[in-house]
């Protein structure tokens, strides 16, 4: 079985398969070349869509597959459009991962007369067609239109491209992200430095790439003689070595520290890549030193950024350090509505509030749930209503029902050690109370996507550096002492059953 299959029956098995259906069976794999695997769409409208709905996880998937995959990209390739695949690679039978031949789109598909539109019986329905038209989003992805079409670096493909999407305007303010959205806001409107770098960290789809786009937006709109790359860490890294296979170093380090304003998501991604994080450092250290604007984002502060040297994670907190919390309930329908407004669907309020209730790990799980129902709405023409909502999110509904909270852990780390739930929030250091409070810090690490600070806050208002010691103490124990060994082990099945 080639990857492309195995890819597929994966996310067959994650989305189920009337989503599959509809958006992934269409997808087609073109080549894997130079660590990328090109997929072909057959129309804009279901590139967009497979983009940002579902091209996360085919990368995610892919690359547990074949580690040498490092980027994964839809793009329209349809008989008549070879030249949107990419470099002609349309006309050519496409190679799959295991090497086997995949039909391109130039070949012609073997098509059963008896599979149309008419003949097509949805279940307890009258005639629905079998492949519906995708639902347009409006917008173009970073494999669509203008790959790194920001500044005057565009040409060359450095730039990953920016979602229209996200700009300052779309931009929902609430108290967990108002401090870094001041802070994006006031660089992207500074005609000078006004802090270096800027580093955004915070839990996943929380808003860090959102800002950083509506900041490279802002720039490009108000100061176009500005030169900028975003692109991700991981890119950085890829685009590095093969500058070293290449033996093209010069290039890359003129590159990268020619431009005004350079910008970095997801740094976390180059922890134990030493090789990568020197270049890194000497390219921000050339960049700070003629006074050019770095951008950086994280899923952790700088400090607790693990395999990254020291002085590289002091000079990534040199600057200004701004962190995004986890959701509140009022942000999370002040989202849903904003979304809801934008896309021009009416909502019932009942509805909004059950899922800015139900659905509270990040805004990508919240949006992504709102885009399934829009389109099950649009696709199927059922009315939006609870018991819609209720049936078409039931997976993500009960993977939210599953997911668990500080306040749990703490209730069962005190009931199994036998001491009161308020130790946890207590300055008492008594052995009897310091080590539980130390293992439930670090269930909490383990079991949820909170960062280190916001557990710090939900015991007692402790530093992060106190949680950080705690959930570093407990692994040592938990290798060395089989007694606590047990007790971590038994608490962990007991809050994931």
């Amino acid at each position: 079985m080639t990857t492309w299959k195995i890819v597929r029956e994966k996310l067959r098995s994650e989305f189920g398969a009337t989503a599959y259906r509809y958006w992934l069976d269409p997808v087609a794999l073109i080549t894997v070349e130079a660590g990328v695997a090109r997929l072909g769409a057959p129309n804009r409208a279901m590139r967009d869509w497979v983009s940002q709905h579902y091209l996360d996880r085919i990368q995610a998937f892919w690359h547990a597959e074949d580690p040498n995959v490092h980027f994964v990209e839809v793009v329209v390739a349809a008989p008549d459009s070879a030249s949107d695949s990419g470099a002609g690679s349309a006309a050519r039978p496409a190679v799959s991962a295991g090497g086997n031949h995949t039909p391109s789109y130039n070949e012609p598909a073997k098509q059963n007369p008896r599979y149309t539109a008419d003949n097509y019986d949805a279940p307890g329905s009258r005639k629905a067609p079998c492949h519906p038209a995708p639902v347009s989003t409006g917008f173009q992805t970073a494999s669509a239109a203008g790959r790194g079409a920001i500044g005057s670096m565009s040409d060359d493909g450095i730039s990953a491209a920016l979602d229209p999407r996200y700009t300052f305007d779309n931009f929902v303010i609430g108290k967990p992200n108002e401090f870094a959205y001041a802070a994006a806001r006031r660089l992207a409107e500074a005609e000078s430095v006004p802090f270096n770098p800027l580093f955004l960290y915070g839990g996943v789809g929380l808003g860090k790439t959102h800002l950083m786009h509506a900041i490279a937006w802002h720039i490009r709109r108000t100061q176009p003689h500005r030169t900028v790359i975003y692109l991700s860490a991981e890119k950085f890294m890829y685009r590095f070595i093969r500058a070293l296979r290449d033996k093209n170093t010069v290039d890359f380090k003129d590159q990268f520290r020619s431009v005004d304003v350079l910008m970095v998501d997801d740094v976390q991604f180059i922890s134990g890549k030493d090789s990568t994080q020197e270049e890194f450092f000497h390219t921000f250290n050339a960049l700070v030193d003629q006074g050019r604007q770095i951008i950086v984002s994280a899923d952790k502060s700088p400090s607790d950024l693990e395999d990254i040297e020291e002085r590289l994670r002091s000079r990534l907190g040199s600057g200004l350090v701004a962190d995004i919390h986890a959701t509140t309930y009022e942000l999370r329908l002040g989202i849903l509505e904003s979304k809801a407004e934008r896309q021009r669907v009416e909502l019932p309020q009942r509805v909004m509030e059950f899922l800015a209730h139900k659905i509270t790990a990040n805004v990508r799980e919240l949006e992504g749930a709102l885009n399934r129902v829009i389109a099950h709405s649009q696709l199927v023409g059922r009315e939006i209503g609870l018991e819609m909502v209720q049936d078409v999110l039931h997976d993500v509904l009960r993977a939210s029902e599953r997911r668990v909270t500080i306040e749990e852990i703490q209730k069962r780390v005190a009931e199994h050690f036998n001491i009161k739930v308020s130790d946890m929030h207590s300055a008492r250091r008594a052995r009897a109370v310091a080590r539980p409070r130390q293992v439930a810090m670090y269930l909490s690490k383990q079991l949820t996507t909170h960062s280190l600070p916001e557990i710090g806050r939900k015991f007692g208002g402790r530093d992060h550096t106190t949680v950080m010691h705690a959930v570093r103490k407990v692994e040592e124990l938990h290798k060395t002492d089989p007694s606590l060994s047990e007790d971590i082990d038994l608490l962990r099945r007991m809050l994931e059953s």
